[in-house]
């Protein structure tokens, strides 16, 4: 029995992604096995996303990870390898450069997209974790290069745009002191009202009824408030969709404000890559939730990569 397995490799600004699946022969609808879900703190934008180029540390991390999943791709046979990169890649003057070193160490052919196209790809993961059903939602990406904000229900993409204020530019942008005094999440909401000015328009128009959000500082979140409730069983492990309340949200926040990068590193639930980031990422989310004023939050597991394999299903 001949098995379809595929490979999707998602290459962010902060973390690099890898998901190895099989597909049943025959099957209509056919419903894949995940053999393989790893992901690495590479880092990318670290000390060069903000002057627009990947630093030689960060391109040497990038390198030699791609040849670790290259590895991992060949030990589980794997048949078909989509490799997407896009943030940092996409706005690097030594994004090709990496691209082309990338294939030629490893074979892997990385497709940098637009963020349009990653909005699109989001919201189709994220539909796979949660059901939106008719109403309108805010979805919502934050990545370290960019963030993706997207209005759709279960059917229909109203409004998406891409954003190039993930959390590690607001970190360089934002974080100049540590902890993060009151004068600087003013500024960054100043800033974030600024920048986000087509957003505020479009969520006028379309009123969703809630936040849907992604990625690595929702991940974090999500294992703070299992941490906090006595749940560390469930720490590293979301489910594909998490809800995270108002309240458990401003404990975290607010914590978060409070303590420097050893506290924070010490909360039950961090994750070492994410201890600074995730700070000037919360003042975001805390911009978003309060001028929208959105009820809630869910946390989805699912995202680019889950998208992209969504779209090769044909689902």
């Amino acid at each position: 029995m001949h098995h379809r397995r595929l490979a999707l490799i998602d290459m962010g600004t902060n973390t690099f992604h890898l998901l190895i699946v099989e597909l049943p022969q025959g099957d209509e609808l056919p419903v894949p096995t995940v053999l393989l879900r790893t992901k690495v703190g590479v880092k990318l934008g670290e000390g060069g996303i903000s002057a627009g180029r990947i630093a030689p540390e960060a391109y040497a991390r990038a390198l030699h990870t791609l040849a670790a999943f290259q590895e991992e791709i060949e030990l589980h046979q794997v048949t078909e390898v989509r490799a997407t990169a896009t943030s940092a890649v996409r706005v690097a003057q030594n994004g090709p450069e990496l691209v082309q070193e990338i294939f030629e160490q490893t074979g892997i052919r990385v497709e940098v997209i637009p963020g349009d196209r990653e909005a699109e790809l989001i919201a189709r993961g994220i539909r796979q974790a949660v059901p939106l059903g008719p109403e309108p939602h805010l979805l919502m990406d934050i990545g370290g290069g960019s963030v993706e904000f997207i209005l759709a229900s279960g059917t229909t993409i109203f409004w998406k745009q891409s954003f190039e204020i993930g959390a590690q530019r607001l970190l360089d942008k934002f974080f100049i002191q540590d902890p993060l005094p009151a004068a600087a999440v003013q500024a960054e909401q100043a800033y974030l009202a600024e920048v986000l000015a087509p957003l505020t328009a479009a969520v006028r128009q379309h009123r969703p009824v809630g936040l849907v959000g992604a990625s690595g500082t929702f991940d974090t979140l999500c294992d703070l408030q299992a941490a906090r409730a006595g749940y560390p069983e469930l720490v590293g492990k979301a489910a594909p969709a998490t809800d995270i309340a108002l309240d458990s949200f401003r404990r975290s926040y607010e914590l978060l404000l409070r303590l420097d990068h050893a506290g924070r590193l010490a909360l039950p639930g961090m994750t070492p890559l994410r201890a600074d980031m995730i700070v000037v990422a919360c003042v975001l989310i805390d911009f978003v939730l309060t001028t929208y004023q959105l009820p809630h939050i869910i946390a989805s597991a699912y995202a680019l990569k889950e998208g992209l394999l969504a779209e090769m299903l044909g689902q």
